[in-house]
């Protein structure tokens, strides 16, 4: 027999192929990791959100952050990057971050979701001599970051609960006559519809059952700070994320993940800094975190039975809702073009949309719109969903502006039919759509053959 050195080579193919046996089962179940870096300009960058004030900030209010969670599962890695931004960033920068990432950490799928705080630097999907030094480094710090998780994932559990609480209204009050008006503030909480007060939590513990990650999802417009704010802040959210935190104790890490809040605002909205803004915000946050603690203690972690990550891709092609040449003219006209190039505003058509479906467990369904989805597709979802769990990321791998409901975009009303509308009529059903087939399809459910032309016993 060949041998080499005094090692025969069969030896050495079992020895190989033991190994290899051992560290496919040690990676046979979840794995997790989590990480976390502060993406907050070093520059006073102009803020964005709020068409009205488009100025550079002066300070820092909480730091904008960058949440990382990878899962690993069936030889598949989802990360998780959840930013204290207004919106993600543009196609072409997550195109050289997905790329990055999947060499140095081996990501399958990328979710990159923000939570549209105001507070929070513009983003653009295009720029003319390239993104800003802030981004760049925002992006290398959350690549790095990737790549740190992804090198310490361990054994975790995974649990899921569901809580509620109202800390907003909708924002498009529905008059008598039929017209839409402009509901901004709540102060007295009185009741609106459609509002979804539905907290849902997803815990992930480490092998001996400590707390590694609460990623809470949740529908509401992070604006409690108006446009008088010159600080960057991550507004509500970074409270929610710190009373969760304090909560469950430990290093478990709380990721805000926002929902479908496009026609959803805080009952206290664009506050003016001297009426006690800070304060309200904080009463905000901690509301929801409050709930949300609550919700993630009672959780009951587990190991899955039959680990899995599954996903779907697909970039939807939309056209503009309005007439491009008359759209472009009256943005010009009503806002000029300088406040134009700086809100990043587009009127390409048609549009590309990326959007994702991810199934975890046979158990968790997730599904990604790149905007601002009206609360009635996040209802919608959890209805249609054919697994226990459906969670709705807005604000992900992308931005094209408000996403209405078909009957919200024949009534009109801000986000219903503005000019920060771009998507035809019908494009957030036809998400929804999709992403219900593709979930069905992902558990099995759809066979290759008619059933009547498959073999049957009976015949």
């Amino acid at each position: 027999m060949p041998i080499i050195g005094k090692t025969p080579i069969l030896a050495v193919v079992c020895l190989t192929v033991y190994l290899s046996c051992l560290s496919a089962s040690a990676q046979s179940g979840l794995r997790a990791a989590v990480a976390k870096v502060d993406i907050t300009p070093k520059t006073h960058e102009v803020l964005w959100g709020f068409e009205e004030r488009l100025a550079p900030a002066t300070t820092t209010l909480d730091p904008l952050y960058a949440r990382i969670l990878v899962l690993e599962a069936g030889g598949k890695r989802l990360a998780i990057v959840t930013l204290d931004l207004g919106r993600s960033f543009g196609e072409a920068s997550l195109d050289r971050l997905q790329e990055q990432v999947q060499k140095s950490s081996a990501i399958s799928c990328l979710l990159v979701s923000a939570s549209h705080t105001h507070g929070a630097p513009i983003v653009k999907d295009e720029y003319d001599a390239g993104p800003p030094e802030w981004e760049r480094s925002a992006l290398d710090a959350i690549a790095a970051a990737i790549s740190t998780a992804a090198g310490r994932l361990q054994d975790a559990r995974i649990g899921v609960g569901t809580g509620s609480v109202l800390i907003g209204h909708n924002r498009l009050r529905v008059n008598d006559d039929g017209t839409v008006g402009w509901f901004e503030r709540n102060p007295t909480m009185i009741p609106t519809s459609p509002v979804d007060p539905t907290v849902t939590v997803v815990r992930i513990d480490n092998g001996a059952g400590e707390p590694l990650a609460v990623l809470i999802n949740y529908a509401c417009h992070p604006v409690v700070l108006g446009q008088d704010n010159l600080q960057y802040t991550a507004d509500f959210p970074a409270i929610t994320n710190r009373v969760v935190e304090k909560a469950l104790g430990g290093n478990v890490e709380s990721f805000y993940v926002q929902g479908a809040p496009g026609d959803i605002n805080p009952y206290y909205a664009n506050m003016p800094v001297a009426q006690d803004a800070v304060k309200l915000r904080d009463w905000t946050g901690v509301r929801l975190g409050e709930e949300a603690a609550r919700v993630a203690k009672s959780i009951q972690t587990e190991n899955p039975s039959t680990p899995a990550i599954d996903f779907r891709q697909e970039t939807m092609h939309f056209k503009l809702r309005w007439d491009p040449e008359q759209f472009h003219a009256a943005l010009v006209k009503t806002l000029g073009p300088k406040t134009l190039e700086l809100m990043g505003g587009t009127t390409r058509t048609p549009i590309e949309a990326r959007v994702t479906t991810v199934l975890i467990d046979k158990q968790i369904a997730i599904v990604t719109i790149p905007g601002e989805p009206f609360v009635d597709f996040q209802e919608s979802w959890r209805t249609r969903c054919p697994v226990p769990t459906a969670l709705f990321f807005g604000y992900t791998n992308g931005y094209h502006g408000y996403f209405p409901t078909i009957h919200a975009a024949s009534r009109g009303g801000y986000g219903a039919a503005s000019a920060s509308t771009w998507v035809e009529v019908g494009a957030g059903e036809r998400v929804l759509d999709w992403a219900v087939s593709q979930t069905y399809d992902m558990l099995g459910k759809f066979s290759n053959l008619p059933d009547d032309l498959k073999e049957s016993p009976y015949k």
